[in-house]
This record gives C-alpha cells, structure tokens and sequence, in this order.
C-alpha cells in the first residue's frame, strides 16, 4: 500500500512538470484573422494619408516658390519701361531704406517697396543721400538705386525744358497749381518756398527798393504775394525752384524802376501801391475803368472809409466760390476790407504793370466818386458819388442782370 502511494505521487509530479513544460498559446496565433486584415488596412490608410499630405505640401511650396520668384522677377522691372516722363523725388534727411523704398513706390517709380528693399539690401546698394532726383518709371531697380548712391541736388530742378506762365491777377496758391503743371516742380515745393524766410530776405536785401516795404508787413499770408509778376518765363532743365521765383521777383522790380521816384512822392509804399494795384486787377476789366477805380479807392482811403472790396474778402476766407455770404463778409481776417479801414497786410494777387500804374495815375477823382458797380453782363462800371446814387446803380445793373436772363 505504501509502494502504491509512492507510485502515484510521482505519476502525479511527473502530470505536472509535463503541464510546465508545454509550450504557451502564442496571443497572435489565436488572434482572430479578421481583426488583422483591419489593423493592416488601417495602417495602409494612414500611410496613404501622410504620403498625400507631404505630396500636397510639396506642391503648395512648389506653387509658392514659383509665384514668389515671379513677383519678385516682375517687381525688379521697371515700373513702366514704356514711360520716360521724368518724376521729380525728394528724399528727406534721416529716411531709412524702407521709407525710401516707399517714397519710390508711391511716386510710381518702382513696383514693390519691400522688393526693392530687399534687393538693395541683398546687394549691398542701401548707402543712399537726401536730396532731390530725376527718376522716370522706365528705370529698373539697378539704374534707381545707382542714382540713389550717386546723390541728388539739394534743390528742387527743373528736369525738361519749359516755359512758366503766369497769369495776370494770380494769387500765389494759383501760381503753385500752374508751376505744378507745367514744371517738374510740385506746388508743395512752392509754397513751402514761399514761407521760407531764410530765402525771402536773401531776395529782400538782393531788391531792396521792391521788398523793403513787404518786409515790414504784419500778418501777411505769404510775404512774396504781390511780387512774382505775371509774365512768361523760361524753366530750363538745370534751373531750380528758387531760381525760377528770383526770375519774377526780379522782373517785378524791372518793371517798376521807372516808378520808384514816382511811388516815393505818393507817400505811400510799394506794398500799399502794390495792394491798391491788386484790387484793381480784379475790379476793372480795361484801362479807363481802372484808372477811374483807383481813384474811387484813394478818395475812400483820403475819406477814411474802408475800401469795401469783395475781392479782399475772397481771398480773407481763401475761396474762389462765385459768391458770399453775409457769413463771409463779417470774416475777422486782417485782409477783409469790408469790415476793417485801410490797406490791409498786402497784396491779393499779381497785379499787372496797367493795374500799378492806374493806381500812380488815377483818372477823374476831381469828380469824388466812391462808390462803383459792375454789370456783370456787359461789363460796364457804374460810378457814384453817393450811398443813395451806388443803390440806383445797383438796382440798375440788377435790372439788366434779369432781363439778359430772361
């Protein structure tokens, strides 16, 4: 019994090293086959997916590159290789490569600020000056920057050869607008010019029996006004701004060498006579009439009556509408002489030499007019020598005025 007992525990040891010995079931064997076939499809999925994705990046980049070296081949082109007009630049002291690159592309001269920036930089062509230059939209970028690097001149030039006209009766902000158009030069430039007192006394002490006067003028808008006398001038391609305007102040002092004696014994001065001539410009159409207007002014100065001229209230409220307002005539400006006595600070326009020297040689003032209207239709100027004689005047006018309406 006890040999028996022995035999089946090592039966029994014998089972179970057998158990430990057999092999283990492999997971990925037992594996259902058709949770494999996902799982590989999956995988196939994704791999199709990112091949896509980098296939499109790559293309995208591709599209990228190409239309950015389109851009920027195209932005290094002139801006118009077709149009040679020359385009006046200034560039200002103290202005960095990107401020200079948008000046160029706002004045048309290149396509792109930020090309041109980058291609200057890249070619080491950023060592530009202040100054003024002649570029035209026909130059490429290489031909812009060497001028750059070159330098400009330090005053504005008239690159094309022109003639200036300036009109009779012209008020300085007028004859900005026609140096505009018919120079290189912008009226920006020439107003600025106009408020430059450094070059405006240099002028003074250059023509002193014309500006002596002008100088001592309180409150005027721009001191010159007055003195750039209407006449025609030659702007070659090297003359400069200042050159051009110390044309027409010399030729205003030419043509009143004649008079200066004369001015002298009037007791009043050039910027008196000057003012009084520019009132008459615009008041009077022909010479008669204008010597005759004159008068009416200096019997009305000699009264101590103000000169009551719509001109003058014009140009206080800087307009060239048609008609006031009884806002406009009530204007607190020194130039409006319908509510202030006497000449007021200066000039409103460039008068012309028969307007100066009506005022020098009035006509009829023995018969003490003072007072004037004109028939805006036929042109005619009605005098009288009363309040009550200028209202019969003006109902008069008025009168023909709506009949040549109707």
């Amino acid at each position: 019994m006890e040999g028996r007992i022995l035999n089946n525990d090592q039966n029994n040891q014998d089972q179970s090293d057998k158990k430990d010995q057999a092999p283990k079931p492999n997971p990925s064997t037992t594996e259902p086959r058709g949770n494999r076939l996902v799982q590989k499809q999956r995988k196939s999925f994704s791999k199709h997916v990112i091949g896509g994705v980098i296939g499109i990046l790559v293309i995208l980049l591709v599209i990228i590159g190409v239309m950015g070296y389109r851009y920027f081949d195209n932005a290094t082109q002139p801006y118009n290789k077709n149009d040679n007009q020359v385009v006046q630049v200034e560039i200002p002291y103290g202005a960095n490569s990107k401020r200079i690159a948008e000046i160029l592309q706002s004045k048309h001269i290149i396509k792109s600020g930020f090309v041109f920036d980058y291609w200057t930089k890249a070619h080491s062509l950023s060592n530009f000056h202040a100054g003024y230059y002649q570029l035209k939209p026909s130059m490429s970028l290489a031909q812009v920057a060497k001028a750059l690097n070159k330098g400009g001149s330090s005053e504005p030039v008239q690159s094309s050869t022109g003639r200036v006209l300036i009109v009779e009766g012209s008020q300085i902000k007028t004859i900005a607008t026609t140096i505009q158009k018919q120079t290189d030069f912008t009226s920006k430039e020439f107003l600025a010019l106009m408020k430059d007192e450094t070059f405006i006394k240099s002028l003074a002490k250059k023509y002193p029996q014309l500006l002596g006067s002008a100088m001592k003028a309180k409150k005027v808008r721009y001191r010159l006004e007055g003195y750039l006398f209407p006449a025609t001038y030659r702007a070659d391609k090297k003359t400069t701004l200042k050159q051009l305007v110390t044309q027409m102040v010399a030729k205003t002092d030419d043509e009143l060498q004649p008079y200066y004696a004369q001015i002298k014994k009037s007791k009043m001065s050039v910027q008196e006579i000057m003012t009084l001539a520019s009132l008459v410009e615009r008041e009077g159409s022909t010479t008669k009439d204008r010597r005759i207007i004159a008068g009416v002014f200096l019997n009305r100065l000699d009264a101590k009556w103000r000169l009551d001229s719509d001109i003058s209230v014009f140009y206080a409220i800087n307009s060239t509408k048609s008609t006031l307002t009884n806002k406009d005539l009530q204007t607190k400006s020194p130039y409006n002489l319908r509510l202030y006595l006497g000449y007021g600070p200066g000039p409103f326009n460039s008068p012309s030499l028969i307007s100066i020297k009506a005022v020098l040689d009035p006509a009829q003032r023995s018969k003490d007019y003072m007072y004037f209207v004109a028939d805006l239709k036929t042109g005619k100027v009605y005098y009288a020598k009363t309040a009550a004689g200028h209202a019969a005047n003006i109902q008069k006018t008025a009168k023909h005025n709506d009949e040549a309406s109707n």
